[in-house]
């Protein structure tokens, strides 16, 4: 039987060094799992939502789960365009999230849905702006980019959310 060749895989040289390329992935890969958590407990609500505010609701928590569906794929791929493995099991995101898994809402308790929601997405605001540090110290313009755009569309979502509970 022959023998397999070796590939060797070529090491990454795009201007950023190791140590801050292992930092940027790590602080995008908690990142990530707070999108995630955040996502799981968006999509719960627009499924649960009950009550008189259910159309508004239900069609907000939607537009809201369907854009972070979107950003796990892009925070994820930034972490392998920085040559490191994604987070991808529950364990994973569980252990890297800021966000805990808050306490079971009923349907109706819409108030108590959106707080959940302001909270997660201020969560994920924190996070962004303490990775945004290393990119910006690193000089890593494409996750400063990726970044601030998490970070305008999370500021605007608990925005948008803490307005419903004025």
């Amino acid at each position: 039987m022959a023998k397999a060749s070796k590939t060797t895989v070529p090491g990454i040289h795009i201007g950023i060094g190791d140590k801050d390329r292992a930092a940027i992935a790590q602080g995008l890969s908690r990142l990530l799992a707070d999108t995630y958590t955040l996502y799981l407990t968006t999509h719960n609500f627009h499924w649960n939502v009950t009550g008189p505010m259910f159309n508004t609701l239900h069609t907000m928590f939607e537009t809201q789960y369907t854009e972070q569906w979107t950003a796990l794929d892009e925070i994820a791929e930034r972490i392998r365009a920085l040559g490191f493995a994604a987070p991808a099991s529950y364990a994973d995101f569980a252990r890297l999230s800021s966000i805990k898994e808050g306490p079971a809402v009923d349907g109706g308790d819409w108030r108590a849905m959106v707080q959940q929601l302001v909270s997660g997405n201020e969560a994920v605001c924190r996070t962004a702006r303490e990775v945004l540090e290393i990119a910006d110290d690193a000089d890593d313009a494409p996750t400063e980019d990726l970044l601030t755009q998490r970070l305008q569309t999370h500021e605007k979502y608990a925005w948008m959310l803490r307005s419903l509970l004025e």
